[in-house]
């Protein structure tokens, strides 16, 4: 068994996860635990696509909310709006999303470092001021209502359950495409890139069309989650795709390690239970706290996270484990 982990570490751990995301859903009865649970998979589908973008291709974004957005709106438009299949209004909010980007992608690439950060900002504040003032196509800042469930066959998906399989289904899927792309040419390529733009071309690496391609992807991953999104909670308004989701999604994948897939699972886990559990925490230790207070005890667990694990959670205790095992095979001094 241990050879096997060692030789399809990834695979085996797929298989881990579905199995025990499997035992909770025939577990847990609580709704609200379900619920959670489909966000974070929802959440993990975005910062999967983010940790690519910046920890292996070391492209800086702020604006990945966009592309959830936009898939978001996609998704809800056409399948009420034009009375499209919700699957196919699903699709098209993915492949809008990624055109969206690998136009944008074309353009902004060109730029680096905080220009480059600025741009993928604007993208944001963009989106944010088109789904607020078009109200006839967006509902404005009202939101927009009345998007139907997905459905196989004669069965609509309605339930938490229901949307907790197909949210992790996806999430699944997901994570086996990346980790399939950061094991493959594709992926030393992209490493390449992001510790050096000038050495990776002179080894003969189109950089541009590779930073344009995995933006695109990103979005992509983007799309799916927003339109998933609007189709489980069947309203959707601009305050979910502000400038502020964009920046907690980054927050997750450095949580959790950039240059890793499986940290980006773990980074969100670890945010969204922060977030769950610090609110109670400190009503309990200042009992009159307020919004402002939970903010700044948020931001300080961020700080120690960052100042004592830089690489991040995941990525700092797998090298933890990593290098006790090799002092353990390695012989003391005078040993012989």
């Amino acid at each position: 068994m241990a050879k096997l982990v060692q030789k399809y570490p990834n695979a085996i751990g797929l298989i881990v996860l579905a199995a025990v995301l499997v035992l909770i859903s025939l577990n847990v009865q609580n709704n609200y635990i379900l619920t959670i649970l489909i966000f974070v998979a929802q959440f993990t589908m975005i910062t999967i696509g983010l940790s690519l973008l910046m920890g292996y291709a070391g492209q800086i974004s702020l604006g990945q909310a966009t592309f959830f957005g936009i898939g978001a709106y996609t998704t809800a438009i056409l399948a009420t709006t034009f009375e499209l299949s919700p699957w196919l209004s699903l699709l098209a909010g993915v492949l809008l999303s990624a055109g969206v980007a690998y136009l944008v992608g074309v353009l902004i690439f060109r730029l680096r470092g905080h220009y480059l950060a600025m741009a993928t900002l604007g993208m944001n504040v963009i989106l944010f001021l088109i789904l607020s003032q078009e109200v006839e196509w967006t509902g404005g800042p009202s939101g927009f209502r009345g998007i139907p469930d997905l459905s196989l066959g004669p069965y609509t998906l309605s339930s938490d359950i229901d949307y907790y399989y197909v949210f992790w289904f996806f999430t699944l899927i997901i994570i086996a495409i990346s980790l399939n792309i950061v094991n493959s040419r594709v992926g030393r390529a992209m490493r390449a890139l992001h510790a050096s733009e000038v050495a990776a071309e002179t080894v003969g690496i189109d950089t541009h069309t590779f930073k344009v391609r995995v933006f695109a992807l990103s979005a992509a991953y983007g799309g799916l989650a927003g339109g998933l999104h609007a189709i489980y909670l069947g309203f959707i308004s601009p305050s979910s795709f502000s400038i502020s989701l964009s920046i907690e999604l980054v927050v997750m994948a450095v949580v959790g390690g950039l240059a890793s897939v499986w940290g980006a699972l773990f980074g969100v886990g670890i945010v969204m239970l922060i977030e769950q559990y610090l609110r109670t925490i400190v009503k309990v230790i200042i009992p009159n706290a307020s919004g402002e207070q939970e903010i700044i005890a948020f931001g300080l667990i961020l700080m120690l996270i960052m100042i004592f694990m830089p690489e991040g959670l995941f990525t700092g205790l797998v090298s933890a484990i990593r290098k006790r095992q090799m002092n353990r095979k390695l012989p003391a001094i005078g040993d012989a």
